[in-house]
């Protein structure tokens, strides 16, 4: 069986989540392609009849057992994977949401090798997904914003 993600005819829309505690941000390290070993934000593609609010906290509980609860969109990410042919091997659009923890500590699966709370300022000492420290910057400004 093939997977439908590889070598698409068109992007797959996907959901991330900037999740916040206590002035610290989740960050995880992927265990699986696409990103793996990369450390970014949870998430994942979004299903047919699903709401982006649902998605991401389904892709949060499936991914890491937590319960959050997401607050404002943080921005988007194109995340556009080529061969060695420049052939489009994977595209993928993520909309990222700023999100309160609300319950539970990360759960490790098969998708996620590690998980740390850290503070923004520690993030540019990881190998990251390009555009994370800036998406995790937005995501406590529209937290802030929201009071």
């Amino acid at each position: 069986m093939t997977d439908a993600r590889s070598y698409p005819n068109r992007p797959f829309l996907a959901v991330s989540a900037a999740i916040l505690r206590d002035g610290q941000v989740l960050i995880v390290r992927r265990a699986r392609p696409p990103a793996q070993g990369l450390y970014t934000l949870p998430g994942g593609v979004v299903e047919a009849g699903e709401s982006l609010l649902e998605a991401v906290m389904r892709e949060v509980g499936e991914e890491l057992g937590m319960t959050i609860e997401p607050i404002a969109l943080a921005g988007y990410r194109e995340a556009i994977v080529r061969d060695a042919d420049q052939r489009v091997a994977g595209h993928y659009v993520i909309l990222t949401f700023a999100a309160r923890w609300i319950a539970g500590e990360p759960i490790l699966g098969d998708e996620i090798a590690e998980a740390l709370w850290l503070r923004p300022s520690e993030l540019p000492s990881l190998n990251t997904t390009e555009g994370l420290a800036e998406i995790v910057a937005a995501a406590f400004e529209r937290l802030q914003q929201s009071g």
